[in-house]
């Protein structure tokens, strides 16, 4: 089947208002969120499972390349086409619009279908006083739940690690060519073909007493314990970990996810922010240690940044601050995909600079007042590193009585408790610097060149993150911002290069000290078309995906038919 015969046979199951075609009206879908890009046939948007459990089927039939997508998140260009070098069509599957979450056993898991948001679950399960399984950065952006699961996504939570679930259905090509539906859901009753099956999921008759496989973990269940347990010769989390790579969870759209269920967590009951400093960074290293090998109880969160970052994303993620503090988070994805589409299209006429809308937004947020309250400016004039830690419940006192007797008003290190109002600017301070590097650079374009952006799972027994970074980086440099998830040894490297500097040749000196460092990324993104997958890695995707039909390339794998043996990189 050539590809108007597959378009044809696409608009008959979703309608030909969700079927987009031509370079004009793809182009959205086809370009990653900060980078790269390639060519589709078509972009197809069901509405239901069964639509999409029908679009696969075509789209196998016709012997295209699928590539699904969600919220485009992904900082990897895992979530769009790479080039135009597949050798047949490619057909971009958007899910955004099949939505359900179906709270099974009271709350103690999720049924999540393929555009349910973390958001939207964290909002079904407050009224109940539980939390999802995972909080990351772009939950606050439309980040979907399976999307989550399928790139084994990071986060900033110390007892929980990546997401992760061993309950899912989904549909694989196997080595014949032919679509497989695959039912690991652990319910019953559901019916006896995919179609069956998947109207059930999508409908609102799940009885209790058709759940089951209850011990079958929905989450990383073992992340406390792992963390704990210092001095392994492997990083506690890091995207491609292969003690958590099964099925979709890591599968980064080697197959397609219909459902998962995923565990929930009680809510705590109280919460306290710490915030500290020091001008020694090896001072939170004694800190960490004596946290995971006596405290009872972890705190929630442990989230580091230096000066650099904190004095970057006060001034250039002051409109992310003020936006969520102001519209909220349920606004936010929506306020977010609205902006990703302007700027999509603005950055296409020539006459405008790039990225017209960051720019006007960070200018615009200069004429409010500060945001950042005075104690937490006072710790940023004061020393060079910060650390904040979100502790819960029985973890606050716990907390509170270690940093009394260890950390005083003194140059060496500092803290103080925050009220309220300073806990919530800290933690929106913390989630905007996520972002500041990219808007520094967006704005100072004429004498900055790019922004390397790495995210690093360290060992747990490395006291040297912090290394000084090669001379020729060194000498390059215009910003090196450091941040991130400080107890699970996970941090953000966003190093701001300037004007003239080859970003390549930087990128491969600092991918070189984290080989020597014996460090491991990406930590969180999935290695999508930036990164080579390891053997392991190419490997589960071989296994999953033997004749190369979802998303070829990843992980600079080959885009050939039948084949995912790497590629020179």
């Amino acid at each position: 089947m050539q590809s108007d015969g597959l378009i044809r046979s696409l608009r008959g199951i979703v309608g030909n208002r969700h079927v987009k075609t031509g370079s004009r009206r793809t182009a959205y879908y086809r370009t990653g969120f900060r980078s790269g890009q390639g060519e589709a046939a078509a972009v197809v948007f069901p509405q239901t499972l069964v639509e999409q459990w029908r679009v696969l089927q075509a789209c196998v039939e016709a012997g295209a390349a699928i590539i699904m997508q969600a919220a485009k998140t992904g900082l990897t260009e895992g979530s769009c086409p790479s080039g135009d070098d597949y050798g047949r069509p490619v057909v971009v599957i958007n899910i955004t619009r099949i939505k359900r979450i179906a709270l099974l056993g009271g709350g103690k898991q999720a049924l999540a279908l393929p555009g349910s948001t973390l958001h939207e679950l964290q909002e079904a399960l407050a009224p109940i006083g539980r939390v999802p399984h995972s909080v990351i950065g772009s939950t606050s952006i439309g980040a979907t739940v399976i999307g989550g699961i399928a790139n084994n996504a990071g986060g900033a939570l110390c007892k929980r690690g990546s997401s992760y679930t061993r309950l899912a259905c989904y549909a694989k090509v196997n080595a014949d060519g032919q679509l497989e539906f695959v039912n690991h859901l652990g319910i019953t009753g559901l019916g006896d073909t995919p179609e069956q099956v998947l109207e059930r999921l999508q409908s609102d008759d799940i009885p209790d007493d058709a759940v089951h496989d209850w011990d079958v973990p929905a989450s990383d269940r073992e992340y406390e314990q792992r963390i704990r347990q210092r001095g392994d010769d492997l990083p506690n989390r890091y995207n491609a970990d292969p003690r958590r790579l099964f099925e979709v969870s890591g599968s980064a759209g080697k197959v397609a996810a219909f459902a998962v269920r995923v565990d929930t967590y009680p809510a705590p009951k109280r919460k306290q922010v710490f915030y500290l400093g020091t001008n020694d960074a090896a001072r939170f290293i004694d800190l960490r240690c004596h946290v995971l090998d006596h405290f009872t109880q972890l705190p929630e969160m442990g989230e580091y940044m230096n000066r650099d970052t904190f004095k970057i994303a006060e001034r250039y993620g002051k409109d992310v601050f003020l936006s969520i503090k102001y519209l909220g988070t349920k606004r936010l994805p929506g306020a977010y995909a609205l902006k990703s589409a302007v700027e999509f299209w603005m950055n296409r006429l020539p006459l405008l600079p790039k990225y017209m809308p960051d720019r006007v937004l960070s200018y615009a947020s200069r004429l409010f007042p500060q945001h950042i309250p005075k104690r937490l400016l006072g710790m940023r004039d004061r020393f060079e590193h910060y650390l904040l830690i979100d502790a819960a419940d029985d973890a606050i006192d716990e907390t509170r009585a270690y940093l009394a007797e260890h950390w005083t008003d003194t140059d060496a290190g500092d803290f103080i408790e925050l009220n309220p109002a300073e806990q919530s600017a800290a933690l929106l301070h913390r989630f905007a610097a996520a972002g500041a590097a990219i808007r520094y650079q967006t704005v100072h374009d004429r004498r900055t060149e790019d922004v390397v952006a790495l995210d690093v799972a360290r060992l747990d027994n490395d006291r040297t993150w912090l290394d000084a970074p090669h001379p020729e980086v060194a000498a390059n440099l215009e910003a090196l911002l450091v941040y991130g998830h400080f107890f699970c040894h996970v941090f953000h490297q966003d190093y701001v290069f300037k004007k003239g500097t080859d970003t390549t040749r930087m990128k491969h000196l600092l991918l070189d000290a984290l080989d020597q460092a014996n460090a491991k990324y990406p930590a969180e993104h999935n290695v999508g078309h930036l990164y080579e997958a390891g053997e392991t890695l190419a490997s589960f995707y071989q296994e999953l995906d033997p004749t190369n039909t979802f998303n070829p390339g990843i992980g600079k794998t080959s885009k050939r038919h039948n084949t995912t043996q790497p590629v020179a990189v």
